[in-house]
């Protein structure tokens, strides 16, 4: 194996490259990209797969792994200039190019791989992959669902306790919910002398935390934005309604000055920062790595052991992943989902070689230790691998309310229908509504007809 470790921290690239002998050049070759894990025992459990599949096959994989934004910008750069890997897996993939590709026929239908599987994947996850090729017509699949992540809840229950209450007096109600967290938690705090808030509420419009959190508000509300077909159903008046709805609901949360009034200007990282530094009690987060950022500590020796029995504390007893609660006409949330995806370029050099290499690592021995890996930050497409003891055992306090967030049942994004949704939420019209709202003191009414407009140029 010739491996290419990409890891870019600002300008900065370091690469690792092991030599091979001129024989050893001579080998059958197949090249992948894939995002860096975020913890350890992903980039382990990759590693270990290749490992194996050279040694079955005899091919030699040239393996680079590339940091998040980094990835996905040099995959698109490389298939614009004809020159893609063979496989690709970049966690931001399927937010940003995956759709596209497919319909610009740049991706490899790999139906032929799938189809032997497809009773193992779970049919949403599945569902995601099922893609237009604009250019042959029809769908078929064109990706491989290799995990996903949902939306969450994470609280501090020590400062909830300090506020004077306990979980159980937390709301199910969607206004009751967030009333108990920006009227009582935070007054009772702000009563304390303490400078908290409620609530860190994404509304930064360069910020995906922003999008993913604002639709989970519209499913809140079954604010329906497109069918199956990829057909706008948003103008559409029990939508257009349900969406005014759900821009009130999020505009709101700030306009009581729940949330820190920088959080207008938010980044991705920035309510997990404001969570950790506790400013805010309670946040919305797309995996669970708020969490299992303390989960981490825990084991890093290059902390102290006062400071590892912090975390350990904090990740077993003082933070909580929670579910939503239920959508604002009293039915069960059923969560958001957004299906991690990998490819076989369509002008890869080796899409045999690409093909049995993507059978090999979504086999069950192989895929499962890939996404256990990142320690419950990604949840897996398989419905064999979600019953694992890892997630269903019900030991680790973070994984369990996750994998009941799945048993709820979930969605996915509208891009999935429509690939133009990717350059939506890109655009994010989500949030210019909500600010639009909030900063501009226009009526939401105002704000969703202007987000229907844009939508349908884009879109449309």
């Amino acid at each position: 194996m010739k491996l290419v470790r990409h890891f870019a921290m600002g300008t900065a690239v370091a690469a690792v490259v092991a030599g091979w002998s001129g024989a050893a050049m001579a080998q059958e070759t197949l090249t992948a990209w894939f995002t860096k894990g975020f913890y350890k025992g992903e980039d382990d459990a990759l590693l270990a797969v290749v490992d194996k599949f050279q040694k079955a096959t005899g091919v030699k994989v040239e393996l680079s792994l590339y940091a998040t934004e980094d990835c996905v910008t040099k995959s698109v750069g490389a298939v614009d200039a004809g020159t893609p890997p063979d496989v690709g897996f970049c966690t931001t993939y399927d937010f940003r190019t995956t759709g596209k590709w497919a319909y610009d026929g740049k991706l490899e239908d790999v139906s032929d791989v799938i189809e032997p599987l497809k009773g193992e994947f779970q049919p949403m996850a599945l569902s995601t992959t099922f893609l237009m090729n604009g250019k042959a017509g029809k769908k078929s699949y064109y990706a491989f669902p290799v995990e996903q992540q949902m939306m969450h809840i994470t609280y501090w229950k020590d400062m909830l306790e300090e506020a004077g209450f306990k979980e159980a007096d937390i709301p199910k109600t969607w206004n009751g919910y967030w009333d108990f967290w920006c009227d009582k938690v935070q007054g009772a705090m702000r009563a304390k002398g303490k400078r908290v808030y409620g609530i860190g509420h994404p509304m930064g419009i360069a910020a995906s935390d922003t999008f993913y959190s604002f639709l989970t508000f519209a499913n809140a509300y079954n604010a329906k934005v497109v069918d199956e077909n990829g057909k706008i159903v948003l103008d559409q008046p029990e939508n257009k309604k349900a969406m005014v709805e759900a821009v009130k609901s999020y505009a709101n949360v700030f306009q009581r000055g729940c949330t820190p009034p920088s959080s207008v200007n938010w980044l991705d990282p920035d309510n997990n920062v404001a969570f950790h530094n506790r400013t805010t009690v309670a946040t919305h987060n797309a995996t669970i790595s708020i969490a299992g950022k303390h989960m981490d500590d825990m084991s890093n020796q290059a902390l102290t052991a006062e400071q590892r029995a912090a975390a350990k504390k904090n990740y077993e007893d003082n933070i909580r992943t929670a579910e939503f609660p239920l959508k604002a006409d009293g039915s069960k949330m059923t969560n958001l989902a957004a299906v991690k995806t990998a490819v076989i370029f369509a002008e890869g050099k080796n899409k045999k070689r690409a093909k049995e290499f993507m059978a090999f690592f979504m086999k069950d021995e192989n895929l499962r230790p890939f996404v256990e890996g990142s320690a419950g930050r990604w949840v897996p497409t398989t419905l064999k691998a979600i019953e694992a003891p890892f997630w269903a055992d019900g030991k680790d306090p973070h994984r369990a309310v996750v994998y009941k967030q799945y048993k709820d049942g979930t969605v996915p994004f509208q891009f999935v229908y429509n690939y133009n949704f990717t350059t939506v939420n890109a655009e994010n019209v989500w949030a210019k509504a909500v600010n639009r709202v909030v900063q501009d003191k226009i009526p939401a009414e105002q704000a969703v007809d202007e987000m229907i407009a844009r939508i349908k140029q884009i879109a449309g």
